[in-house]
């Protein structure tokens, strides 16, 4: 366990007595982020509501579409929509993959120029694309970008995991509200909490 992990997780303790319970079952170190934020979009597009098997065997054949599979912006733009749909994407997604590539070489979707912003200014400058939403911009934050205090209060593995470690009732606004407070105790280390309750609620049976 790296020295930042352990601090970490001494802080979520000492905030959130609820974490006694995710330790329990979970204690990882932290995942490593992925280096590229424009493959890291084309990637969460391809996978929406899909199964991580379906995503993963999509995304292959994606990616054998292009040399070396780089399907940099250029060569996406000129790849045929027969051969995307070929894959296995649907032409909304098709488009959506396109709209990427375009924004990517028109306003830039780097490292270097991503890091320079906030999480709420990186949120603000991709969901320009259409196609791109707040919760693929955090996913983007939480592991391209590996930003450290970053909550997705609308995912639906996180709303689960809060659920049923806080035995939560409510629905709705009422419901995210709560959570969102609950997440504040966990500052500045969000990112992490998130990633720990996901894997904690994959070991939990569903009659814990």
């Amino acid at each position: 366990m790296s020295k930042r992990f352990q601090q970490i997780r001494e802080h979520l303790l000492e905030v959130d007595s609820s974490f006694q319970a995710v330790f329990a079952r979970v204690d990882t170190p932290l995942r490593p982020g992925r280096s590229d934020p424009y493959r890291a979009l084309l990637r969460s597009i391809i996978s929406q509501q899909l199964s991580v098997k379906a995503a993963a065997t999509i995304h292959q054949r994606f990616l054998d579409l292009f040399p070396g599979g780089n399907p940099d912006p250029t060569r996406l733009r000129k790849q045929s929509e027969a051969a995307l749909r070929g894959a296995g994407l649907s032409r909304q997604k098709v488009g959506y993959l396109r709209n990427v590539a375009a924004f990517s070489m028109e306003e830039g979707i780097r490292h270097a120029q991503l890091k320079q912003l906030s999480d709420e200014e990186v949120i603000t400058h991709l969901t320009q694309i259409k196609g791109v939403g707040r919760w693929t911009v955090e996913m983007l934050l939480l592991f391209s970008l590996d930003r450290p205090d970053v909550f997705p209060v609308d995912d639906l593995g996180i709303q689960n995991a809060m659920r049923k470690l806080y035995r939560l009732r409510t629905e709705g606004p009422v419901f995210k509200k709560r959570l969102m407070t609950i997440s504040r105790r966990w500052s500045p280390h969000r990112s992490t909490a998130t990633k720990l309750l996901w894997k904690w609620a994959g070991t939990v049976d569903d009659k814990a």
